[in-house]
């Protein structure tokens, strides 16, 4: 369930920082895509310092914020990554 969380949480992530920065905004597709990767990303790296919840594994309150923010977090910098390198070679 984690894991749901943290790539649905990462594609609106990814998005979001597309529309909000529309010099990376890569369309929907591949906004969500890199989202997606990224609040894969964000959720794992959180799971292994330990951030990423209950130490139980529940699904607390805490845990599920968490996972949204790692997620959404992760998805917004893998897409700004993607974007900037595909800016990049365009030049």
């Amino acid at each position: 369930m984690e894991l749901i969380l943290g790539l649905i949480s990462g594609a609106v992530g990814g998005n979001v920082v597309g529309k909000v920065i529309g010099k990376l905004d890569q369309g929907t597709l591949i906004n969500s895509l890199s989202g997606i990767v990224g609040g894969g990303l964000g959720g794992s790296i959180l799971g292994m310092i330990g951030a990423g919840g209950d130490a139980a594994g529940g699904m607390g309150i805490g845990s599920i914020i968490s996972q949204v923010a790692g997620g959404g977090v992760g998805g917004g910098v893998v897409l700004a990554i993607v974007g900037a390198v595909k800016n990049a070679m365009g030049k």
